[in-house]
């Protein structure tokens, strides 16, 4: 039973006779009376009472009848929906805790402003969780640190973060002709800026003495702070640390002091909803260029 029989014989039933629906079908009546005829023998059950050239419906029909009714207006909200250019549904996107915490709380206003009609679902990770995440068909899209392997995604530049060396205010100067932190302060392995950090050890030809695993930026911070060691975060997340005053910055050396932060998702399974979310990043990273060539 497909919806195409069920489509017969609620024709059938609505127009009063096989006539009347073969030509509303534009079908001819014998591939109609053979259809419904099939599809009586697939249930086991007649489902009209012929007398002569008329049809009443039987009681197996009319039960049917319910049925065909519901399932074939479900079948007609879900082409209406599948072709809806309107972001609609759940949205599950992933980002990073950074990104999420700092980034994210102004273009998923907006987007909650402009599409009531999406359900949003977040969830934080590192970009290879993120990316394994899309893949395994758990996240529609998400917001990751380049670099991200090219082949299985579309991606588009959302925004660019600058990552910093943060050490406690008193920490002497950290780069080219300063020391060299011995313990430092990480997420788990997968992080963008833990990488980047151990990337900006080795060309130094250094090692780090100790490493320290937490799980949230303003841990590490706080951590950071009190003098166990240094980390490597984007600048943008000093602004949400109240005790940030306790600090001191080390930028990193030209070409090493920037991070794009990309939005991806799987090739092939683009949709209105990411695409609403594109054109809300893209309009905002416009927007800041031209702040930035204005301050400058």
């Amino acid at each position: 039973m497909d919806l195409s029989d069920l489509r017969i014989f609620s024709a059938v039933v609505r127009e009063g006779g096989v006539t009347r629906a073969a030509a509303r079908l534009h079908r001819v009546q014998s591939n109609v009376t053979t259809r419904i005829r099939q599809l009586e023998d697939e249930l086991g059950v007649p489902l009209f009472i012929r007398q002569g050239k008329r049809l009443h419906l039987a009681p197996a029909g009319q039960v049917l009848l319910d049925y065909a009714d519901r399932l074939l207006t479900l079948a007609d909200e879900a082409r209406a929906a599948v072709q809806d250019p309107r972001p609609r549904g759940i949205f599950r996107l992933g980002a990073m805790e950074s990104t999420a915490a700092v980034r994210l709380p102004g273009p998923l206003a907006e987007y909650n402003r402009r599409h009531p009609d999406v359900a949003l679902e977040l969830r934080t990770g590192n970009p290879t969780q993120l990316a394994t995440a899309i893949l395994a068909g758990e996240l529609d899209a998400a917001l990751v640190a380049e670099p991200i392997a090219d082949a299985p995604f579309e991606k588009v530049v959302a925004f660019e973060e600058e990552p910093v060396i943060v050490a406690a205010a008193d920490h002497p100067p950290i780069g080219a002709k300063g020391s060299v932190p011995k313990t430092i302060i990480v997420f788990e392995h997968g992080c963008p800026h833990r990488r980047r950090l151990e990337a900006w050890y080795e060309s130094r030809g250094e090692m780090p003495e100790r490493t320290i695993e937490l799980g949230s930026y303003h841990a590490m911070l706080g951590c950071v702070v009190a003098g166990m060691g240094a980390a490597m975060l984007p600048r943008s997340v000093l602004g949400t640390f109240p005790e940030s005053r306790r600090l001191s910055i080390h930028p990193l050396p030209r070409g090493q002091d920037r991070i794009a932060t990309v939005l991806i998702w799987r090739k092939g399974a683009g949709s209105p909803k990411i695409k609403a979310l594109e054109e809300i990043l893209t309009a905002q990273a416009a927007r800041t260029r031209k702040a930035g060539r204005r301050g400058g």
